[in-house]
C-alpha cells in the first residue's frame, strides 16, 4: 500500500473523521461491541506523516492532546464505533480454536483515494477474546509494529500501515514488568485465513456465506462476475500470498508466526510480532525462540503459506462446491510464487531478460551466500556497484566474505551473463539500488531505539523510522544504519512476547 498522497478528507483532525462502517454492520455475531480500557497519562511516542496523509489527517493534530486521547482510546472520535472481531485459527500447525481481538479495538473505517482504510487500537485492553490476556501491549513491540509496518510500506512491500504509538507508564507484567503502549494500524480490511475457519468449524455455512460476500462485495467486486466467486475468491487470496511470501523472501524478511489467524485475505503483512530480517544468511534461520521446530524458518515460509492456503481452501470448501474446484484454485501458488521470485530476483540481479541458465546461476548464488554467511541486505546493494568488464568496485562485496574464492567463482558467472546482454554499468546500478535496499530494521537498531525510548527519549525511534521510509536512497549522513552488528545480534531470535 504505497501513499499516494493525502485523500478525499484533507485536514482531518479526530474530533472530524468521517467514520463508517461496514465490518460493523454485519451481523452481530462476527463481534463485540466495547470500548477501549483507558490508558492513563498517554504521551506520543511516534507518529507516520505518510500514513497519516492516507487518510486525509493533518500530521500537525500530532502534538494535540485530542490527537493522543483519540488513539490511546481514552476519548474516542465522535464517529467511531469500537468492536473487537472474533475469529479462530491453526497456531504451529494445530487447531487452536476461537481466538479474536483480544486487545484490539476496530475504530472504523475512513474512505480514501484508494479505497476505505480501517483504523484499529492494539493493546487497548480486554475484549471477550483476551483468554487470558490482560488485553495490553507493550512499548517494545509496539515500537517495533510500528516501525516494521513503515519500513515495509519503504520497500514497496504489502502491509499494514501504523499511524502512532501511544506510550503510557502503566506496568504490564511480560517475562519482566514493562509499560504499556498503544498502536495505530491501518489497513483495508483486518478479515484473516481464520475469520472463515471460525465459521466452518462451528458448521456455521450462512456466516460463512455473509463473510465471503462481504469481502468479494467491499475487496474483490470483479470477482461477482465469475461463475464461482467463491472459487475465484480462494484463487485471488492465494496468488496474492504467493506474491507476498515472494516479496518477503527477497527482501530477507520472517514473519515469525505464520498461523492462519495472522494471514490477511487480501494479501497484505499483517501481525507483527517475532519478526526478523535476515542478516548473515542463513537459509534455515529462525526469528521466533517460541519457534523450536523451526516451522517459520525463512527457508519454510512459502511452504507455510502454501499450508495456509490451503486452510483457507478448506475453510472455505462448502461455498466452492467440489474439493476438485477448490484444489483448481489452490494449484496457482507454485507458479505464482516461482514467478513473482524470478522476477523479483532478476531485477535484485540488474538481468533485464530472462535466460535458461538463469535459474543455475541463482542457485548458485544461494549457496554461496548459503556457505559464506555474508550479509543478505549489502551483497544485493553492493552487487549493483560492480562493473562488468573491471574488478576495481568489488571491494565492498569482498569484505563480506572471509573466503573470496567462491565469490570470484560467481562473479565470473555473473559478469558473463551481463555481457550477453549488454549490460551498461551505470544504468544497471541505477535500476538495482531501486530494488535493493541499504536500509532495512536490523534487530539491533531496533533495540537501540526501544532502549531510549524506554527512557522517554523517542529521537531514535524517529530517526530510524525517516531513514526506514526511504530504504532505497543513498543517505551517506546514516552509512551506519546500514551497517550489520558487530556480533550475532542480527540474526537474534525474538520473543513472541508482547
Amino acid at each position: 500500500m504505497k501513499n499516494s498522497g493525502i485523500s478525499a478528507f484533507p485536514a482531518l483532525s479526530p474530533e472530524n473523521f468521517p467514520f463508517v462502517h461496514s465490518f460493523a454492520n454485519l451481523p452481530e455475531s462476527f463481534y463485540t461491541r466495547l470500548n477501549p480500557e483507558p490508558l492513563p497519562s498517554p504521551y506520543l511516542v511516534c507518529a507516520s506523516d505518510s500514513a497519516a496523509l492516507l487518510i486525509g489527517l493533518d500530521p500537525s493534530v500530532f502534538a494535540k492532546a485530542e490527537f493522543i486521547d483519540a488513539f490511546s482510546g481514552n476519548r474516542l472520535p465522535p464517529q467511531a464505533l469500537p468492536l473487537a472481531a472474533v475469529y479462530s485459527g491453526h497456531q504451529f500447525g494445530e487447531w487452536a480454536g476461537q481466538l479474536g481481538d483480544g486487545r484490539a479495538h476496530l475504530l472504523g473505517e475512513v474512505q480514501t483515494e484508494s479505497g476505505p482504510m480501517e483504523l484499529q487500537l492494539k493493546g487497548s485492553g480486554q475484549t471477550p477474546y483476551s483468554r487470558m490476556g490482560d488485553g495490553r501491549a507493550v512499548l517494545r513491540s509496539s515500537i517495533r509494529e510500528f516501525l516494521c509496518c513503515e519500513a515495509m510500506a519503504g520497500l514497496g512491500i504489502p502491509t499494514t500501515r501504523a499511524l502512532c504509538v501511544i506510550g503510557s507508564d502503566l506496568p504490564v507484567a511480560r517475562e519482566t514488568v514493562e509499560t504499556a503502549a498503544v498502536v495505530t494500524r491501518m489497513a483495508p480490511s483486518f478479515v484473516r485465513f481464520g475469520s472463515f475457519e471460525h465459521w466452518y468449524y462451528r458448521d456455521r455455512n450462512d456466516e460463512l456465506n455473509v463473510l465471503a460476500d462481504f469481502v468479494i462485495n467491499r475487496h474483490y467486486p470483479q470477482l461477482r462476475e465469475q461463475t464461482n466467486p467463491y472459487q475465484a475468491l480462494l484463487a485471488e487470496a492465494t496468488k496474492r500470498t504467493a506474491h507476498l511470501v515472494a516479496h518477503w523472501q527477497t527482501v530477507g524478511f520472517m514473519h515469525g508466526v505464520m498461523n492462519t489467524d495472522n494471514m490477511s485475505i487480501l494479501g497484505v503483512t499483517i501481525d507483527y510480532g517475532p519478526f526478523g530480517f535476515m542478516e548473515a544468511f542463513d537459509s534455515q534461520h529462525i526469528c521466533n525462540h517460541s519457534d523450536r521446530l523451526g516451522r517459520y524458518a525463512y527457508n519454510m515460509q512459502p511452504q507455510m503459506a502454501h499450508w495456509n492456503c490451503h486452510a483457507l481452501g478448506q475453510a472455505l470448501l462448502p461455498l466452492i462446491g467440489t474439493v476438485e474446484d477448490a484444489q483448481s484454485a489452490l494449484a496457482c501458488f507454485s507458479t505464482e510464487f516461482t514467478n513473482k521470485m524470478s522476477e523479483l530476483l532478476h531485477a535484485k540481479l540488474g538481468l533485464r531478460s530472462r535466460q535458461p541458465e538463469d535459474g543455475e546461476l541463482i542457485e548458485s548464488m544461494f549457496a554461496l551466500l548459503q556457505a559464506s554467511r555474508a550479509d543478505f541486505t549489502l551483497f544485493f546493494r553492493h552487487l549493483g556497484g560492480i562493473k562488468v568488464e573491471s574488478a576495481v568496485n568489488d571491494e565492498l562485496l569482498r569484505k563480506l566474505f572471509p573466503e573470496h574464492a567462491g565469490l570470484e567463482a560467481w562473479l565470473a558467472l555473473y559478469r558473463q551473463r551481463l555481457r550477453q546482454e549488454n549490460s551498461q554499468d551505470e544504468a544497471r546500478m541505477a535500476a538495482m539500488n531501486a530494488c535493493n535496499p541499504k536500509y532495512v530494521l536490523r534487530n539491533h537498531m531496533a533495540q537501540i531505539a526501544i532502549e531510549k525510548a524506554q527512557s522517554k527519549d523517542f529521537s531514535e525511534v524517529r530517526k530510524l523510522l525517516t531513514i526506514l521510509q526511504h530504504p532505497f536512497d543513498d543517505q551517506p549522513e546514516n552509512n551506519g544504519y546500514a551497517e550489520p552488528s558487530r556480533d550475532d545480534a542480527g540474526n537474534l531470535e525474538i520473543s513472541c512476547s508482547s
